[in-house]
């Protein structure tokens, strides 16, 4: 038996994850990311991919964020039919999601061609709603700790924190002389955040890959609550607007949670809240039916769900009307609203009216990858485009280390200390050059293990003959 794998995305990147393990003439590809950030790694979402989706029998998916999922309904329409296996929260945030990120798609091509600033005459959207809905109809969900078989291979998922339904993967491929695991780590959450549980590690990989996405830096959860008090009172000091791109799944409702147990211990004014992201909206009903998966505390009263996102200081914007009055909103608020990286949703248009403003706060909470808006606005340009004009940037710009759902460097070497004994190989992905090169290096150093930072579509062989 022959095992090899090849990195399709998420390698030196922190979007795009797709890695595709051949166990024989079996093809199992694990997460299925869309490329964000730069044009260089959002064109390679165009590009033929190195295998026939038809022949890709399997996929298999740590967590529901697009840079591991995005890449499913391009995969269907060109042809993929096998099964989608996940957890069952990251179906239900597929649902919302995959629809979600076609509807973009859809409506990014309509407004290129409408406004003419594409250069193609008749811009087509990268997949559709349709082929959304088609790859959802593939999905087949599983517990937790379960393990499935699919012939000589097995799977199981371990919950991994970092947002609802999230986890890592092992996968064993047995023959008549042995067993190995091969172990995907997903995106590792933090020990002590105050939405998720800790994350469950492993004890044995005989191929390790791990994430790196804070692999160069600890991001202490300490003196975030400080920080958030200092930049909200400034912020109502001078009368204005806090916005703040969060992704819709996992940032929006961890920093709910911070903002209500801060009004409710009266350490910042109960100044309104509004989630503008219809995503957001979705994925917040899930963490009250997901109850089971985090720490907040959800009750039954009657037919209903009961939780803090119930409480009167946060509201939902359900309409565009709502998310349009927003433009005129005067004086102390929040808007949390997606894309988290300012590449596409509502925040664009935030953006387009709240950059101007020198009263109003533009509050950055999570990682901000290169090549977006994001990462160009805290590199400090003095102008973004958006709709295809020139914003000006005067608003005070602001960031908040430590409210990500990613796990830091020490947090990693945590999260590898109980594997018994060392792996083959450790492949570090995920993660930009900087960050898995530096995590690399203390793995090395530390545990003396042999860790490669794998090139975008380079292949090896993992086990041969067993």
């Amino acid at each position: 038996m022959n095992v090899r794998i090849k990195f399709l995305g998420g390698a030196k990147s922190v979007t795009g994850s797709k890695f595709l393990l051949e166990v024989d003439h079996l093809k199992i590809l694990v997460d299925c990311g869309l490329f964000q950030g730069m044009k260089e790694l959002r064109l390679r979402n165009w590009n033929t991919l190195p295998i026939d989706p038809k022949e890709i029998h399997h996929v298999i998916i740590t967590h529901a964020h697009i840079d591991h999922t995005g890449y499913l309904p391009k995969l269907v329409k060109d042809g993929f039919n096998g099964q989608i296996h996940c957890t069952s929260a990251t179906r239900d945030l597929m649902r919302i999601m995959l629809l979600d990120a076609a509807k973009l798609q859809e409506e990014e091509a309509q407004y290129a061609y409408k406004v003419g600033y594409s250069k193609h005459s008749r811009p087509a959207p990268l997949f559709t709603t349709g082929d959304a809905e088609a790859a959802l109809h593939l999905i087949k969900h599983h517990p937790f700790d379960k393990v499935i078989s699919l012939g000589n291979v097995r799977f199981s998922f371990s919950y991994a924190g970092h947002i609802l339904g999230a986890a890592s993967i092992q996968i064993d491929v047995k023959s008549n002389q042995s067993k190995k695991s091969i172990v995907f780590s997903g995106d590792v959450g933090r020990y002590s955040d105050p939405l998720m549980f800790e994350p469950k590690e492993s004890i044995q990989a005989d191929i390790l890959l791990l994430e790196s996405t804070y692999g160069d830096r600890v991001n202490p959860m300490i003196d975030i609550e400080e920080k958030l008090i200092h930049i909200i009172h400034d912020a109502i000091q001078r009368s204005g607007c806090i916005l703040v791109p969060a992704f819709a799944v996992g940032r929006t409702q961890s920093l709910l949670h911070s903002l209500y147990h801060l009004i409710e211990s009266k350490k910042i004014p109960p100044i309104p809240i509004y989630v503008d992201s219809p995503m957001a909206i979705s994925v917040t009903d899930l963490y009250e039916k997901h109850g089971l998966l985090h720490r907040i505390k959800v009750e039954q009263i009657g037919s209903e769900l009961i939780s803090l996102f119930d409480s009167p200081y946060i509201h939902f914007c359900n309409s565009v009307e709502s998310s349009k009055q927003l433009n005129d909103l005067s004086g102390p608020s929040i808007i949390i609203s997606a894309s988290g990286m300012c590449t596409g949703g509502r925040i664009l248009h935030h953006l387009f009216h709240r950059l101007p403003r020198e009263n109003d706060t533009l509050l950055f909470v999570g990682y901000q990858a290169e090549g977006t808006r994001g990462r160009d606005i805290l590199e400090g340009k003095k102008s973004i485009r958006i709709f295809g004009n020139d914003i000006p940037v005067n608003c005070h710009v602001e960031e908040v280390h430590g409210l990500s759902a990613h796990a830091d460097q020490e947090e990693l070497m945590k999260w590898i200390s109980n594997i018994k004994d060392s792996p083959k190989m450790t492949f570090l992905i995920h993660g930009e050059v900087k960050s898995s090169q530096t995590l690399a290096n203390k793995i090395e150093s530390e545990k003396k293990w042999s860790v490669i930072v794998p090139e975008y579509l380079e292949s090896f062989e993992l086990f041969t003959g067993i």
